[in-house]
């Protein structure tokens, strides 16, 4: 592998949990909520937020590849535990977002095979559905029985 290889990371999202959602032990339902990449070093910066209600949603994240793994922007963790967070946010009328959930993509769960293509190719793809058992936004580490990484174009 060349150092400094660039790779586009694609993030499609389905089966969203919908435009509100009460998790288990919260006593008053979060509405209008929404969910997006936070970027590095700063929860508040989300990369196109997108409605919870959505039939799909879709994020590109622009990445490089050198000796120490996955690198950009929206990636946090050190070498070895990087990862990607999808944050669930609510949006209020003044337009105010309050994060409530966060997602870790774990990239630790990208086979090296699929990543070497990706190289190639130019395109990570990461498949994933945004709802978990209990009908909530999808939360906490997600590894790769939950996660599908496909090289594309």
């Amino acid at each position: 592998m060349r150092d400094d290889r660039h790779v586009r990371i694609r993030i499609v999202g389905t089966h969203l949990p919908g435009s509100s959602c009460r998790p288990p032990g919260i006593e008053t339902a979060y509405s209008n909520i929404h969910v997006g990449v936070q970027r590095k070093n700063r929860p508040q910066e989300l990369l196109d937020l997108q409605r919870g209600d959505a039939e799909t949603v879709t994020w590109t994240v622009e990445c490089t590849v050198d000796e120490t793994g996955i690198r950009g922007p929206y990636v946090q963790g050190r070498p070895g535990e990087r990862f990607l967070y999808l944050s669930w946010v609510t949006v209020d009328d003044a337009a105010t977002r309050t994060m409530f959930r966060r997602a870790k993509l774990m990239l630790a769960g990208v086979p090296a095979q699929t990543l070497s293509a990706a190289i190639e190719s130019g395109v990570l793809e990461a498949r994933l559905g945004l709802t978990d058992a209990t009908g909530n936004p999808l939360c906490a580490r997600v590894e790769p029985a939950s996660i599908r990484w496909t090289a594309t174009t």
